[in-house]
C-alpha cells in the first residue's frame, strides 16, 4: 500500500487536477440524458438515491407522457408515480417533480431560472440539484457534491465534513474555479470505477499515493 505524498494542500488539489485531467480527459459529460434544463432538473430529483441508468431508462417515457412542464405540472400524482415507480421513494419524488414543474411553468414561463437562490426554492431542489442545472446547463462553475464526491474529497484529505454544503465551500476554496465542473464529472466516474464504496482498486487508483484513507 502505497504512503501519502506530504505535499502542500495546493499543490497536492492541483497535482490530483492534472492527474484526473489525464486519466478521463476535460470533456464534459453528463450521465443524465436530456434535452434542456427542464428535462436535466426532472432527471436530477429522479437520480436520488438511484442510478443514472435506471432514471435514463424511465424518462424517455416520462417526457413523451408529459413534454412540457406545464403538462408535467398539471398531471395526476397516481399517473407519474407509475411512470417512475422504478426509481425509488417515487411517490415523493412524483410530487416534487409535479410541483417543479408547476412552479417553472407559473413563475417562470416554462424556462428553468440560473440563479442559485431561485433554483434551491423550487420543490425537491437542494444545492447538489441546482449545481447539476447551473454547472451543465448554463456553464456557470459549481461543485456537486453527491455520494462520490464526498466520500472520496474526504479520502484525498480535501475535507473532513460530512456536510455537503460545508464540503462544497471547502472544495470551493481548493479546486480551481476552472476544474469545478470537471471535477464532478471526473470523481464521479472515479467512484464508479475504480473507487466504489465497498472494494477501492487501491492497487491500481493512480491517485492512491495522495490518498489519506486507503478503506
Amino acid at each position: 500500500m502505497k504512503h501519502t505524498r506530504e505535499l502542500p494542500i495546493k499543490e497536492k488539489v492541483l497535482e490530483i487536477c492534472r492527474r484526473l485531467n489525464t486519466y478521463y480527459s476535460t470533456e464534459l459529460t453528463c450521465y443524465l440524458r436530456h434535452e434542456d434544463a427542464w428535462q436535466l432538473l426532472v432527471a436530477t430529483i429522479l437520480s436520488a438515491q438511484c442510478t443514472d441508468a435506471r432514471v435514463n431508462l424511465v424518462t424517455p417515457e416520462l417526457f413523451r407522457r408529459y413534454p412540457t412542464p406545464e403538462a408535467l405540472g398539471n398531471a395526476a400524482l397516481s399517473d407519474v408515480e407509475d411512470c417512475i415507480r422504478t426509481t425509488g421513494f417515487y411517490h415523493n419524488k412524483a410530487k416534487n417533480i409535479i410541483a417543479c414543474s408547476r412552479e417553472i411553468a407559473e413563475r417562470y414561463d416554462g424556462v428553468v431560472p440560473s440563479d442559485i437562490e431561485a433554483l434551491t426554492k423550487l420543490p425537491g431542489v437542494g444545492r447538489k440539484t441546482a449545481n447539476v442545472i447551473r454547472g451543465n446547463i448554463y456553464h456557470e462553475p459549481s461543485i456537486v457534491v453527491d455520494t462520490h464526491v464526498k466520500r472520496i474529497s474526504r479520502k484525498l484529505g480535501l475535507t473532513k465534513s460530512e456536510d455537503p454544503v460545508q464540503i462544497e465551500k471547502d472544495l470551493m476554496r481548493l479546486v480551481p474555479k476552472e476544474q469545478w465542473i470537471l471535477w464532478n464529472i471526473q470523481i464521479i466516474a472515479h467512484g464508479r470505477g475504480i473507487c466504489p464504496a465497498r472494494k477501492p482498486d487501491c492497487a491500481n487508483c493512480f491517485l492512491s499515493d495522495l490518498c489519506k484513507k486507503q478503506a
